[in-house]
């Protein structure tokens, strides 16, 4: 199986900046596109930013010029660097892979999830 861990958030005053990581541990054989979510209290879960594994990005429109996603491949890891942070930027966020791993012997697909990082921003 396949495990996401994120780190990096917490509470900062508008205009901040903050670093989120996911590092992603398990039999993986390969990553494919990732993504980081967020939802806010009350709100849907809603898509912030995606990266291919060659480094193709896409953004929402809310975060764009603010936000910067970015992954390393040879650690497994990807980033969320967010700068000029606003109070509408506060939920959990979550990181996202798609990822070819083995279960058992069997080489196979799949979809997985982190549990998760809340990001404040308030003064």
């Amino acid at each position: 199986q396949v495990q996401l861990v994120e780190s990096g958030g917490g509470l900062v005053q508008p205009g901040g900046s903050l670093r989120l990581s996911c590092l992603a541990s398990g039999s993986i054989v390969s990553i494919n596109a990732m993504g980081w979510y967020r939802q806010a209290p009350g709100k849907e879960r809603e898509l912030v930013a995606t990266i291919t594994r060659g480094g193709s990005t896409t953004y929402r429109d809310s975060v764009k010029g603010r936000f910067t996603i970015s992954r390393d491949n040879a650690k497994n890891t990807m980033y969320l660097q967010m700068n000029s942070l606003k109070p509408e930027d506060t939920a959990v966020y979550y990181c996202n892979g798609d990822f070819l791993y083995y279960s058992g012997t069997w080489r196979t697909s799949g979809n997985f999830w982190g549990q998760g990082t809340q990001v404040t921003v308030s003064s």
